[in-house]
């Protein structure tokens, strides 16, 4: 997942510092390297301000009450905030935003749904039932979640899910700060294969293509590094 910031290092450093893990500057912008069942996080340089909520948010997971707070301290500590997204007074997971902006919540213990989903547990996303079953097939993950136009997708290995949550989006809707980006080591073909699930080419760029999902949100299609 691909973030645009005004300050990467300060973001990349704030997501590197609260998951344990480092920041890699791999040409393309500042990576927080995932693995096989973690999400990765890019970002990347971009001057527009943020003007509205994300559509797309981040879960970190935890195991107690106590555990809950040591993140929400933790999130503190390196910059961080509470925000105010619409939840409730009785919501027991806990909104935040980063150093950047961006909207995320620490789940609450106890939260089946995430259960074994590890620390990084779902990157959740506004948008249809139809661009969780192209992702689906895009990923070849399993559909874990099919409900009420709200879908999910895991990978085999396990770990973090990727949702959305059935909306329709507003086309007059601002240009997202976010988007998926994919590795390839054969960006014609796989741009065709992209294609035939129901993608829709956009831009090409010097290392990589610019589609469109089903709902007309951009991602990025990379040569992966030989």
């Amino acid at each position: 997942m691909c973030f645009d910031a005004d300050d990467p290092m300060r973001v990349a450093t704030f997501w590197a510092e609260l998951l344990g893990r480092d920041v890699v500057d791999d040409g393309d912008g500042l990576l927080v390297p995932g693995d096989d069942t973690q999400v990765g996080l890019r970002f990347v340089a971009e001057s527009s301000a943020k003007t509205s909520q994300n559509p797309v948010h981040l879960h970190l997971t935890s195991t107690s009450a106590d555990d809950q707070q040591r993140t929400v301290d933790a999130a503190l500590r390196l910059g961080g905030r509470h925000t105010d997204v619409g939840q409730r007074p009785d919501d027991t997971h806990i909104v935040l935003a980063d150093v950047g902006g961006n909207e995320w919540c620490v789940i609450e213990p106890g939260n089946r749904y995430l259960a074994g989903c590890g620390p990084f547990g779902e990157v959740t996303c506004s948008g249809s039932r139809r661009v969780g079953l192209f992702w689906r097939d895009a990923l070849d993950w399993p559909l874990v979640w099919d409900r009420d136009e709200e879908t999910a997708i895991q990978s085999p290995h396990g770990g973090t899910k990727i949702s959305w949550g059935g909306e329709t989006l507003d086309p007059s809707r601002p240009p997202a700060r976010q988007r998926l980006e994919l590795e390839t080591t054969d960006l014609p073909a796989e741009v065709e294969r992209l294609v035939a699930l129901g993608a829709t080419w956009r831009a090409d760029g010097d290392d990589h293509v610019v589609l469109t999902d089903p709902d007309g949100n951009d991602f990025w299609l990379r040569s992966a590094p030989q």
